[in-house]
C-alpha cells in the first residue's frame, strides 16, 4: 500500500474513532497523526513535540499527549516501554509484526523481523491452546558503538592499575 493510501485510511480511521467517541476532530489532531505517519522511526513525546514546533505547527504539550493516548486508543499507534521511564511511540496501522534490540546505554532501538519467531508464537498457541494475536519481544544489551566504547574505558582503568600497583 503506498504511503498516501495509508495516510488517507489512517486519516478515516482516526476521524472514524473521534465520532463514535464524540471527540473534537481539531486540524492539530490530524497534524500529530500525519507527522507520525510520516516518520519511520521510535520517538518519544518530547521529540515530537519540539519536531512539530520546529515545522511551525501550533500544538501543545498536552496535545500532543493526550492525541498519541486517543491514538494508541483506535489502534493507530503503538506505545512501548523500554526499560527507561520515557514512553516511546511507533506507527502501527499496516506494519509488520517486529521485535526490538534496544542498548541499555544510549537508547538505541533498532527493530528485526524473524519468522522463525511467528512459528514460535503458532506452536506455542497451539500446544497450549491459545488464540495467540500478537506478542512483544524486546532484547536489551550494548549497540556496537557502546560495546567499543565500554571496551576502550576498560582497557583505560586497567591500565590505570597496571600503573598504581608499579608505583
Amino acid at each position: 500500500m503506498s504511503e498516501q493510501k495509508t495516510n488517507e485510511l489512517v486519516r478515516k480511521i482516526f476521524e472514524a474513532y473521534l465520532e463514535n467517541k464524540n471527540l473534537r476532530k481539531t486540524p492539530e489532531r490530524f497534524a500529530i497523526l500525519e507527522e507520525i505517519y510520516s516518520r519511520n522511526d521510535h520517538f518519544d513525546v518530547e521529540t515530537l513535540y519540539i519536531h512539530m514546533k520546529n515545522q511551525k505547527y501550533r500544538v501543545s504539550r498536552a496535545t500532543v499527549y493526550n492525541t498519541l493516548e486517543l491514538l494508541v486508543s483506535c489502534d493507530l499507534v503503538t506505545k512501548h516501554q523500554f526499560g527507561k521511564n520515557m514512553a516511546q511511540f511507533e506507527k502501527s496501522y499496516g506494519y509488520r509484526q517486529h521485535d526490538h534490540v534496544i542498548c541499555i546505554e544510549c537508547g538505541k532501538v533498532v527493530e528485526f523481523c524473524d519468522p522463525r519467531i511467528h512459528q514460535i508464537q503458532t506452536m506455542v498457541g497451539d500446544l497450549l491452546k491459545f488464540d495467540v494475536k500478537h506478542h512483544s519481544l524486546n532484547l536489551y544489551g550494548f549497540c556496537s558503538d557502546c560495546s567499543m566504547a565500554r571496551k576502550v574505558s576498560e582497557s583505560a582503568a586497567s591500565a590505570e592499575k597496571i600503573e598504581e600497583i608499579k608505583s
